[in-house]
């Protein structure tokens, strides 16, 4: 298939920063495909373009940065499979579903806590429309968009959250997490994981993914020691057309 055909329009991108954004999905890059996408581009009027490609594949990365593609973030993907441990484990007893009198005390934390994404890289996006970016992602995944979100503190004060998602009918996945500041170092993000764990294995979802960032090592350690395991690691490119 034409790397002009496996560009998408992102309208959801698009509405939300104002700017015509769309992704290239190719498995492999040569200078005809990204000719292909690059004319695709401009015939679409497109102001950016999302590129994720697989870190090991030397051949994509090659045309990337060649074409004014901008690395922003290697994206480290580790996965989960541990439903018997999990189903076997004790709830947290103070890691509840989110409610509606929290969404307002989430968005405010999401808006402070999501600083390693590629969008704040990005030179093109403006700090404040990345908070909003991340405020309106979990009021959103609180409405409907996760399956659950799990949140630790009193009603209406919660002090962090994890998304979970179904990702197919054994597998899942971690959306997002976060704890306040004020709430860190108490071990409480480690509690959240372990209430996602357990949840994902009350519904028989035997492989659990999630993404962080390369530069988030933190992160990844935390995954880690809940026993997550690295599976795969890609890049995120964008290119910027119309500035």
């Amino acid at each position: 298939m034409a790397a002009a055909n496996q560009c998408q329009f992102l309208e959801w991108d698009t509405t939300f920063f104002g700017r015509r954004i769309a992704q290239l999905h190719a498995e492999r890059l040569d200078p005809a495909a990204m000719a292909a996408a690059l004319a695709w581009c401009a015939d679409q009027r497109i102001d950016g373009l999302y590129l994720l490609c697989d870190a090991a594949d030397t051949a994509s990365i090659r045309q990337a940065e060649s074409n004014a593609f901008q690395l922003m973030d290697v994206r480290h993907t580790l996965a989960w499979r541990g439903i018997s441990a999990a189903s076997g484990s004790e709830p947290a007893l103070d890691v509840r579903p989110a409610a509606d009198q929290d969404v307002e005390r989430l968005a405010a934390i999401a808006r402070v806590s999501h600083h390693d994404s590629r969008f704040y890289a990005d030179p093109q996006f403006a700090p404040d429309q990345c908070d909003a970016l991340y405020a309106t992602w979990i009021e959103q995944s609180c409405a409907g968009y996760a399956d659950i979100v799990l949140v630790a503190g009193p009603l209406g004060a919660p002090t962090g959250y994890i998304s979970c998602h179904r990702a197919a009918p054994a597998s899942g996945r971690i959306g997002l997490l976060a704890v306040a500041a004020a709430a860190r170092g108490r071990g409480l993000a480690t509690r959240l994981i372990h209430a996602a764990q357990r949840w994902f294995a009350e519904h028989a979802l035997e492989t659990v993914t999630v993404v962080t960032q390369g530069r988030n090592v933190p992160a990844q350690r935390l995954y880690q020691r809940c026993g997550f395991v690295t599976h795969s690691q890609q890049l995120w490119y964008h290119a910027w057309f119309r500035r």
